[in-house]
């Protein structure tokens, strides 16, 4: 068995200044089930009318919308209004911070075979180029990408016309990127007076190879610091890039296709059978065949295609040529509830989902320990990490922390961990890990309410999953 099913109790952990042995740390690393709701119910999903309360039209919350409601387009995360302050006897030392990218264009692979209005994208650059560093005399010029395509071309794409990139973060979605940019400054630098006036090594921001998370991170890096000299992100090798997540681990990939998408399993097919007529409504106002298996294996590449519209204020989409048949909002908020079906079974209800997450994110986790474990001991100077990654990553790490309610995580989704010490001594230290701005719940008994946990415990329970530098997944995903 990958994951131990009794309580690990590790032979030491370090203390703060990473000379004194503390007692032993038991953490309890079984699976424990999410807690019950309407997202984990299939009578309530297939049954049930609306979205609940979640929003997928809009950044923007309506007038009077709670803090923290669930925003497919633009999700709650830190900002100075609603920060939930530490007690004034903790002093906060470290923060490490990921998110999803903001809102975008579809995948082509999500677009219908021929859409029936253009998608423009001219309001925007994307600006993709090299330039030497440091004192030349030979540069670069800024040079960014302008789709366009011509009659000559007889290959059409399929899909949307028009002059965007599929994908590609929107203007909308740029916009969003800067103003999370300005709110974590504003809780950080502003509130908290723990971010530095100006970048320095201090700071660091991290991208996967997907060139969207690099698309996000110009924006949020001005609306943080404004600097005035170029910034490094951070980025691994596409072939091992653990923020994506990037490296090849078949047996997790193997083990979530025995009980998820493309899997024979009853309790992933009985969603898609009792979803036949639905199926069938979308192919005939899509054009998508039905036995298209992108579209069919689960409802991604249709949650995708209708939320993308809806967050850019488009219209649903209709039938080629007969105007009169088209996507009812009522189908698409049976999409949307039916992705949220989705995400909980294949991260949290399904009692494999901790393995197969650890197997394929415990990597990220490991430097995230790493990261905590060098701050505590003085080897690193940084005190804020930045990572910029996609709704897989965000979703394999609320598995591994067994969040107690299992939702997509939309665009912008942010989970932020904070590391503090006590003022009266220095020597304790605890960990608060706050998901969409809120304290992060766990079903898991050793982590709970995750609100100043000591940071032994969060570092037992990552290294009874991953094992020390990951030595564990390596072992699984036959790296070793």
């Amino acid at each position: 068995m990958f994951l131990k099913s009794y309580l690990l109790p590790l032979l030491f952990s370090f203390s703060s200044n990473a000379r004194t042995l503390s007692p032993p740390v038991e953490a309890d690393l079984e699976w424990h089930a999410p807690r019950s709701s309407w997202i984990n119910s299939l009578d309530s999903v297939i049954e049930g009318n609306g979205v609940h309360g979640l929003i997928f039209n809009s950044s923007h919350l309506p007038q009077g919308t709670p803090y923290g409601t669930y925003n497919w387009c633009n999700m709650p995360h830190v900002r100075a209004k609603e920060y939930p302050v530490a007690d004034e006897k903790y002093e906060l030392t470290y923060v490490e911070v990921i998110h999803r990218h903001h809102k975008r264009t579809p995948y082509a692979s999500n677009t219908f075979p021929q859409e029936a209005y253009p998608w423009y994208c001219s309001d925007e650059g994307l600006f993709f180029y090299g330039k030497p560093l440091g004192n030349v005399i030979k540069s670069s010029a800024a040079t960014y990408w302008s789709v366009y395509t011509t009659s000559t071309n007889p290959f059409a794409p399929s899909g949307f016309n028009g002059t965007c990139q599929f994908p590609q973060i929107t203007r909308e979605g740029s916009e969003d990127s800067w103003q999370h940019g300005k709110d974590l400054y504003g809780v950080y630098h502003d509130l908290l007076r723990f971010l530095p006036d100006s970048m320095d090594g201090r700071v660091t921001y991290r991208v996967t190879n997907n060139v969207i998370t690099s698309q996000v991170a110009g924006m949020l890096v001005e609306g943080m610091y404004s600097p005035d000299s170029d910034v490094p992100l951070l980025i691994q090798p596409s072939s091992i890039d653990s923020l994506e997540p990037g490296y090849a681990c078949a047996p997790a990939s193997s083990l979530y296709s025995t009980y998820g998408v493309g899997s024979n399993r009853s309790n992933w097919t009985a969603h898609l059978d009792r979803s036949a007529p639905l199926f069938s409504a979308l192919d005939g106002v899509s054009s998508v065949p039905s036995d298209d298996e992108g579209f069919h294996r689960s409802f991604d590449h249709y949650f995708d295609n209708l939320s993308a519209r809806q967050c850019h204020a488009k219209p649903l989409p209709c039938k080629i040529g007969d105007l009169s048949d088209c996507v009812t909002q009522e189908q698409a908020n049976a999409v949307y509830r039916l992705g949220q079906y989705e995400y909980s079974y294949i991260y949290r209800d399904a009692p494999e989902s901790l393995q197969a997450a650890v197997g394929s994110f415990g990597v990220w986790i490991a430097e995230l320990a790493q990261n905590i474990r060098d701050h505590m001991n003085g080897k690193s100077p940084v005190i804020y990490r930045h990572n910029i990654a996609h709704d897989g990553s965000v979703s394999r790490l609320l598995s591994i922390l067994q969040v107690d309610v299992m939702v997509w995580p939309g665009m912008g989704s942010e989970l932020v961990f904070e590391l503090y010490r006590t003022k009266a001594s220095g020597d304790e230290r605890y960990v608060r890990i706050l998901w969409g701005g809120q304290v992060l719940r766990s079903s898991n008994p050793s982590l709970g309410l995750v609100d100043m946990l000591p940071v032994d415990v969060l570092l037992a329970y990552i290294d009874g999953l991953v094992g020390p530098g990951a030595s564990t997944v390596a072992a699984f995903c036959g790296a070793d």
